[in-house]
Order: C-alpha cells, then structure tokens, then sequence
C-alpha cells in the first residue's frame, strides 16, 4: 500500500510562486509515474505534470500545455518526494492539487492512477 501525502499549498497573490510536495510512503518510485493534477471548484480534475522514472536518478517530466515554463516538476527518488514548483501563479491556478502514482505511460488520464493523495489547497488572489 501506498500513501502520497502533499503539502505546501497556501493562499499567494498573483504574481506569486509556491512549492508543492508529494512524500510517498509505503513503497519506492521505481519506474512509475507520479504526477500532479488539480481540481478547482465546479470543474473537473485535471492533468498538470508528471515524472516518469527511468533510473534511480534519472526521469522525463511532462506538462499540461498551460502549465509549461510556470511550473517544475522535479523528484528525488532516495526521499520518495516529488515536488511542483510553481511560478507566476494565476489566480486561475486556484485549485486542489494532488499527488498521484500510477504504473501506466497514460500519464494524462487521472482513471489510470492507483494512489492519490489527499491534496493540498492553492489559492492565488488578483
């Protein structure tokens, strides 16, 4: 059993950046992917990033077209943690975020997702 545990939401003016992590228990990395999506209020849950592991060090990362050049997804493999880094926030990044893990390469589609994590609040203000 897995459980990924986020922190470091919080409320950021516009402009702002914020770094969210994702520490996994229970099992390693390996090769799977982990990813971030988020959820804001009325809408549906959507894709941010993700890391696909290649080797203990060594992994691809993967964005959501609006997130691309904002935001950073890294990880370290030894802690177990992923992390988002998150730039010139909006306040339509307004959102739930979570941490996910799965084992598929479909790394857009959230049903593909084994593990998630409770989530972390991000709230950007104008």
């Amino acid at each position: 059993q897995v459980q990924l545990v986020e922190s470091g939401g919080g409320l950021v003016q516009a402009g702002g950046s914020l770094r969210l992590a994702c520490a996994a228990s229970g099992r390693t990395f390996g090769n799977s992917v982990m990813a971030w999506f988020r959820q804001a209020p009325g809408k549906e849950r959507e894709f941010v990033a993700a890391i696909r592991w290649t080797g203990s060090t060594l992994y691809y990362a993967y964005y959501a077209t609006p997130m691309e050049g904002r935001f950073t997804i890294s990880g370290d493999n030894a802690k177990n943690t992923v992390y988002l880094q998150m730039n010139s926030l909006k306040p339509e990044d307004t959102a739930e975020y979570y941490c996910a893990q799965t084992s598929s390469t479909n790394y857009r589609n959230s049903n593909v997702y084994d593990y998630w994590g409770q989530g972390t609040q991000v709230t950007v203000s104008s």
